[in-house]
């Protein structure tokens, strides 16, 4: 009697051991109110963290009027999808419409911030360089000057920014230079200071 009484608790605890754990796997997985893996919840999380750094780059830049934040929709999977809230209007919209110099801005926040972020965790090692291939020569001349005094305006020593372009106008406005020349038998580099 003792010895089958103990037995069936004993069973009934790893039974209640086995749901535990299948539950746990399954929110795991993703089959959860949330729709949300444990890996999309890691990422969700460093993607927030990398916005809010963003954001604190962008206020600066732009003045406060864009906010950078992850994409939710009530009843759908959360995704790692980032959208721009407008505080002069207060509504949401695409980072696609977004003008040239604004898109720019936005887009070099996001930058420094998932660097900050990929800084902040991996310990004492420091990102020092940071290379920027953006579209400049999608860009007029007013968004070109505000791309340009934005990052004059990075606080100096904060990292090597880097920009890999072909707009001939920045040539004149970038004091030290990497200028690549291809040819025949192959690509030959100068540093150029002013």
């Amino acid at each position: 009697g003792e010895a089958l009484a103990a037995a069936e608790a004993a069973l009934a605890l790893a039974r209640d051991r086995h749901a535990l754990l299948h539950d746990l796997a399954e929110t795991a997985r993703g089959k959860n109110d949330r729709k949300l893996t444990l890996q999309g919840f890691v990422l969700a999380g460093l993607l927030d963290e990398a916005l809010a750094a963003a954001n604190a780059r962008l206020e600066g830049m732009l003045g406060g009027r864009y906010r950078l934040r992850r994409r939710e929709e009530p009843g759908r999977a959360i995704g790692l999808d980032i959208e721009v809230l407008d505080e002069w209007t207060g509504r949401e919209r695409p980072a696609g419409t977004l003008s040239g110099g604004e898109g720019f801005c936005a887009a070099l926040a996001l930058a420094l911030g998932l660097a900050d972020t990929v800084q902040a965790h991996a310990g004492a090692r420091r990102i020092d360089a940071l290379f920027i291939d953006e579209g400049f020569g999608t860009l007029d001349e007013e968004a070109l000057d505000k791309a340009m005094d934005v990052l004059a305006a990075l606080p100096a020593g904060d990292r090597l920014v880097g920009l890999i372009s072909h707009v001939p106008e920045l040539r004149s406005r970038i004091p030290a230079r990497l200028e690549v020349t291809p040819g025949p038998r192959g690509s030959r580099a100068r540093f150029v200071l002013g």
